[in-house]
């Protein structure tokens, strides 16, 4: 039983390791054109190594921007 308790706590900790979450949200994606520019060019590319997440993200932003909800134009 001593011995088991670390092998599952190890094991439990290795299947929290699990794909996390793309960390870009389309937020931070609209604010940063480079970055949609890029990543529209990956899921062009190869969507499934890039994750179908992040590529509706990235046309979300695609689409915010395009339709003026810009940071630049909420300072004037």
């Amino acid at each position: 039983m001593n011995k088991l308790l670390p092998l599952l706590m190890i094991a439990a900790a290795l299947a929290a390791c699990g794909q996390s979450q793309p960390s870009e949200t389309v937020d931070y994606l609209v604010a940063h054109p480079e970055r949609i520019k890029e990543l529209q060019r990956q899921c062009k590319e190869d969507r499934a190594k890039v994750g179908d997440e992040l590529c509706v993200r990235a046309a979300e932003a695609a689409n915010r921007r395009f339709f003026g909800d810009r940071p630049e134009q909420k300072s004037k």
